[in-house]
């Protein structure tokens, strides 16, 4: 009995020492993950965020913690060891990167059926078949870099596990599949904005979402839901020859995805996505801290920033209303959206770019090449 009276109370301390880092690292599994995480797993996350590293990098080394603990757990009944060698790096490549073909002549080719059941009880697998190579590198990556951190060296670079790797991607191999396979585009946005008509919480909401997103270069849906009222400033409004002059709103992002360490990337807001983001303000009572929240079902809107999936779930519940296929929408079309409608309208590359803050011209450039083929000759010769 008094073991797990120990036990709980290990668990219960990991869970408050979880709740200490939450302001800077949102954590919407935080009893699950005091279960799961060692101590020394909750020190190394403390330290990372005391050192300062971006939100979602700990978000994602957070995340990839848990799945490769729990993953060890069902596959070897003990917890990730530190460092662990390279048998063990070599056994995660060959359950999470397998042939589908294979399985068939041989059942026990890939992740074994009860380490697979395990990891689906528990929510971190939801799909079936092989992972992404992607995911496979970068859960190996965030295994090297937490190893790292614990001034231990790792068996990451190993020629080995590369070609272990390599063999197994070369083997099932994968078309490329987009982020969303439609581009949220000024037209569709129109659609999806129609479906915010009413004076209701949840479409005020929405609607500052979908245009904030968009207009403020197509922001990442981790970046829209982690956005807080410390980070917007006011601007002076932009003169309008056709009416009054414009409001306007400088969105100070601080470090991104693509940015420096010591970088605060900064967008801005003209218009009506400015009034549309202060009418949810107002209506919601926000004037510090996270700028969307969850709204309940009677009205109460909560003191807790949404998940970055729920704006994912917004744009495909706001493309079912709107009588779209929601399945051909996510949050990222608005990303591709953006930079899709600037070339349809003209606006140079690099001016498209400083307001989306892609760092990779050939990647911003792929949406103009594709707008430009769409309507070019080439395009059109049997019209």
């Amino acid at each position: 009995m008094a073991k797990s009276d120990n036990s709980k109370t290990a668990i219960d301390r990991r869970a408050d020492e979880l709740d200490a880092i939450a302001s800077v690292l949102p954590i919407d599994r935080r009893d699950e993950l005091a279960e799961l995480l060692t101590d020394q797993d909750i020190e190394t996350l403390r330290h990372l965020v005391n050192e300062g590293m971006g939100e979602n990098t700990l978000r994602a080394l957070t995340s990839d913690l848990a799945y490769l603990q729990a993953w060890s757990l069902a596959a070897t009944g003990a917890s990730l060891p530190w460092p662990a060698p390279e048998a063990l790096a070599l056994k995660f490549v060959a359950h999470h990167l397998w042939q589908p073909e294979q399985r068939e002549i041989d059942p026990h080719h890939g992740m074994p059926a009860a380490v697979e059941r395990s990891l689906r009880e528990q929510g971190f697998l939801r799909s079936p078949g092989p992972h992404a190579p992607d995911t496979v590198r970068r859960r190996l990556a965030s295994w090297s870099t937490l190893t790292k951190w614990r001034g231990l060296t790792g068996v990451f670079s190993s020629p080995s596990l590369k070609s272990a790797i390599r063999l197994a991607v070369r083997a099932t191999p994968r078309p490329r599949k987009r982020k969303s396979a439609k581009a949220v585009t000024g037209d569709v946005l129109a659609k999806l904005l129609a479906t915010c008509s009413t004076d209701s919480l949840r479409d005020i909401r929405d609607r500052a979402i979908l245009m904030v997103a968009f207009a403020s270069g197509g922001r990442r849906r981790s970046e829209i839901a982690g956005l807080r009222k410390e980070q917007l400033t006011a601007e002076p409004p932009i003169p309008f020859e056709g009416g009054p002059p414009l409001p306007s709103l400088a969105i100070h992002l601080g470090r991104t995805k693509t940015s420096g360490a010591e970088h605060d990337e900064i967008v801005y807001l003209t218009g009506r996505p400015v009034n549309a983001l202060n009418a949810w303000l107002a209506v919601a009572n926000i004037e510090t801290g996270s700028i969307f929240r969850k709204v309940d079902r009677w009205g109460n809107v909560s003191k807790r920033a949404l998940e970055p999936s729920a704006i994912n779930q917004i744009v495909k519940q706001r493309a079912a209303m709107a009588g779209l296929e929601p399945g051909e929408f996510s949050a990222h079309g608005l990303r591709s959206g953006y930079l899709t409608e600037a070339a349809n309208r003209g606006v140079p590359l690099p001016e498209a770019m400083e307001q989306s803050r892609h760092r990779s011209v050939q990647q911003a450039s792929s949406y103009y090449n594709s707008a430009t083929r769409r309507s070019g000759r080439a395009a059109r010769l049997f019209t």
